[in-house]
């Protein structure tokens, strides 16, 4: 039965490693276009609260020793994962910058 495991275990980071390069190059082909960016990011949101609403909440174990084991390694392996949205004050606040930055203060003599 470990065999089982551990053959599901590298084909299961396989895959993971498969979308992370998917992700990846799909962004680096879509460098500099925010729209395109943000589409992949939206996709990505969605994806996370489909699996975290349906599969992971059924999923999720029904005695203490599996729960503490879970939690156990939700601590240990990173924490809760999370998805960071860029706030609105933050994203003027960067375009404010980049302005500055492309259009320098003439300074009068």
């Amino acid at each position: 039965m470990d065999e089982a495991v551990g053959l599901d275990s590298t084909t299961f980071k396989a895959d993971l490693e498969a979308i992370a390069t998917l992700v990846q190059r799909v962004a680096q082909q879509h460098q500099g276009q925010s729209t395109e960016l943000l589409a992949i990011l939206r996709l990505l949101e969605q994806l996370h609260q489909e699996i975290r609403d349906s599969l992971f909440q059924e999923s999720l174990p029904d005695n203490r020793q599996a729960l503490y084991a879970l939690l156990r390694d939700i601590e240990t392996s990173g924490g809760w994962p999370y998805i960071h949205r860029m706030k609105l004050q933050a994203f003027l606040s960067y375009l404010s910058d980049q302005s500055a930055v492309e259009s320098p203060a003439v300074e009068s003599d």
